[in-house]
């Protein structure tokens, strides 16, 4: 552990499991108070606390729906009445239904963009306000290589991760001027629960188009993360950083 982040309080969305809990995990490596959100699966977010405290950190437990603004309104202001501030908000929490356009069914395009893209948008829009008032922030939306490709079947994903993008590129103009920070990081293929059950055929085709030639992991993507949250990269904002082993440049 360091203190790269020390006194700084984070919130992870959808920390149960994956990117969000690689993410949860190294930002209390380096000495931040984190808050592991999540819905449903109240045992993997419990697990994702004790692996953080087993290493060392500090982290608790905020169960809400992103996709909901009253909840996450009502959270996040919870969180920072009794953290003290919020210093750090990780949008991570997301999911996809893949279809073909024509198989797909508009509640499923909007239950897709009610996690991923206005869950990104409630979250910030509660968490900014304490952040202006502090003058700091740092805010970390996960947007997706999907969302720069496109890729057959996952139009509503590719559109919110793409979303994504542009909502960073906007509150990086909006919250610069107080000190906040707004980036997006885009993952390629990364090696998680989902990606371990893929067929033999279709992983030896997913890394013949990689150039590094292996899938990446969540330890890599929560790296990144954990140095766009830390004070020192205060003069990166609105940027969108891939790290996908350059399937795409």
């Amino acid at each position: 552990m360091n203190d790269a982040l020390a006194d700084q309080v984070a919130l992870v969305t959808g920390a149960s499991r994956g990117i969000g809990r690689a993410i949860a995990g190294r930002l209390a490596a380096h000495g931040a108070r984190v808050y592991v959100n999540f819905v449903r699966d109240a045992a993997a977010a419990a697990e994702t606390v004790r692996l953080v405290r087993a290493a060392g950190g500090t982290a608790e437990l905020a169960q809400f729906d992103v996709a909901d603004p009253d909840a996450s309104a009502e959270a996040i202001g919870a969180l920072v009445k009794a953290a003290g501030g919020l210093h750090i908000l990780v949008n991570n929490a997301g999911m996809s239904i893949d279809n073909l356009l024509l198989r797909l069914k508009p509640e499923e395009w909007d239950q897709v963009m009610a996690v991923n893209l206005r869950g990104t948008f409630n979250c910030t829009r509660a968490a900014a306000r304490g952040m202006l008032r502090a003058h700091y922030g740092r805010i970390i939306n996960l947007s997706s290589v999907i969302a720069m490709m496109g890729n057959a079947g996952q139009a509503a994903y590719a559109a919110a991760k793409a979303g994504i993008i542009g909502f960073t590129k906007s509150m990086a103009r909006e919250l610069a001027s107080r000190q906040v920070t707004v980036n997006a990081v885009a993952p390629g293929l990364i090696e998680t629960e989902m990606t371990a059950h893929l067929p033999e055929a279709r992983r030896t085709e997913y890394l013949s188009v990689i150039p590094a030639g292996r899938l990446g992991t969540v330890d890599e993507v929560a790296d990144l993360v954990a140095f766009l949250a830390r004070r020192e990269a205060g003069y990166i904002t609105g940027q969108v950083i891939g790290i996908n082993g350059g399937l795409y440049i």
